[in-house]
């Protein structure tokens, strides 16, 4: 089993004064989870929402909220506390963020304990807005959000959602998950490198109907083509995801089109092929499909013993490239670098992903993956047990290397 990448990172939670502050909670709690140490900075506004005993409750630690103490008559010392935890943290997240706190980070503006922090910081800084539609869409706050990023802060931008005011609008803190996603994301090192590519997704399995009723599948859960598609979107690219019947869920910029056989899968990929610079076909698609399935239900009386299968078509294989860059998983039980090598010229891919189901804790239902990556130039890279978000941004980062080899 991998090793979690937040485990023992040490992480300053700055919060600000608005009503998405409540949820910083649960931003502290899966940190704890996940087995950051955390502590927390706020604004003295910040308050006003949830209070500093709760936050010290939860992560474990004192709390700062003040520059400076509020009794100084006999003798205090405050020394360079903004210093110490700059030169403490491995990250500073700033979640939620209020327009206020963001101009007055973009102007280098340190009037309060959170903006005087990242006024001192080393490390990298992830900002993530909350606010009202009005405020957060404000050309203003627009500008120096954009700002931030150009200066090398990571942006979780605000979704669309119910908002305190009863409006529906972007400005919505976004989900804690993604939060988290991006704080991994940014310890592992990976920047918003996608930017300005289009990524095209496939992801679960596929299922073939017998009747009404049953259907021929597999045990593909979409994780790894999920987590892809999620790592592609936090490092910036513009990502359509085509996903068979999977429980997992995305996030809200990415465009899902969800389908439930092979033939619905090949008619999605054509229809959006064209409108994408990079696809990565890491769906469990079904080889067969019921001949003639049934309209009504196959009953117990009517003594099926054999069912009759028709071979799929073999989406990737009849694909045009048209300078695109295509990328295959194989998934094997036997002679697995052999069978992905063959699959690699078979279906002309620039990239296969292989994994293998002798490898514990690897492919379908789980939460971690071992990957080897095979390039057309006969290049290899084999990757340990991985959480499936870290098996994704090394896939990422490989298709990375093709295009600079290009």
């Amino acid at each position: 089993m991998s090793t979690d990448i937040l485990k023992d990172k040490k992480i300053i939670l700055g919060i600000t004064g608005c009503i998405a502050a409540y949820k910083a909670c649960y931003i502290v709690r899966e940190l704890k989870k996940r087995g950051a140490e955390v502590k927390v900075v706020m604004t003295p506004s910040a308050t006003e929402f949830i209070t500093p005993l709760t936050l010290s409750s939860l992560s474990g630690n004192k709390v700062v909220v003040n520059i400076f103490p509020h009794v100084q008559k006999d003798s205090t010392d405050i020394g360079t506390w903004h210093i110490d935890l700059a030169l403490w943290a491995d990250l500073i997240l700033i979640a939620p963020c209020t327009v206020n706190t963001a101009a007055k980070i973009a102007h280098g503006i340190a009037d309060n304990a959170v903006t005087t922090l990242v006024c001192a910081h080393r490390t990298p800084v992830i900002i993530a807005p909350a606010a009202d539609v009005d405020m957060y869409t404000n050309p203003i706050t627009s500008e120096n959000l954009a700002k931030l990023k150009s200066l090398g802060f990571y942006i979780v931008n605000a979704e669309v959602g119910e908002l305190a005011s009863g409006l529906t609008g972007e400005g919505r803190l976004a989900d804690i998950k993604k939060i988290i996603d991006s704080t991994e994301l940014v310890l592992s090192g990976y920047k918003p490198d996608f930017e300005k590519k289009k990524i095209l997704v496939t992801a679960g399995p596929t299922y073939e109907d017998i009747d009404p009723v049953r259907f021929i599948g597999n045990r593909s859960s979409g994780k790894m083509g999920y987590s892809i598609a999620k790592a592609a979107s936090l490092r910036g690219a513009d990502v359509t995801l085509i996903t068979g019947p999977s429980s997992e869920t995305s996030y809200p910029e990415i465009d899902v089109v969800k389908v439930r056989s092979a033939a619905e899968m090949k008619y999605a990929v054509e229809q959006h092929l064209d409108l994408n610079d990079i696809l990565i076909m890491s769906a469990a698609v079904a080889d067969y499909r019921a001949a003639s399935p049934s309209d009504k239900k196959i009953k117990k009386e009517d003594n099926l013993s054999s069912l009759e299968l028709s071979k799929n078509d073999d989406i990737l294989s009849l694909l045009e490239r048209r300078e695109k860059l295509f990328v295959g998983f194989a998934l094997e039980t036997d002679n697995e670098k052999v069978n992905a090598k063959k699959k690699l010229e078979q279906k002309n891919l620039d990239m296969i992903v292989l994994n293998s189901l002798k490898d514990e804790q690897s492919g379908f239902e789980f939460d971690t993956n071992k990957i080897t990556v095979l390039h057309r130039s006969g290049r290899e890279t084999e990757y340990p047990i991985l959480s499936k978000f870290q098996a994704a941004n090394k896939i990422l980062s490989e298709v990375l290397k093709i295009g600079a080899a290009h």
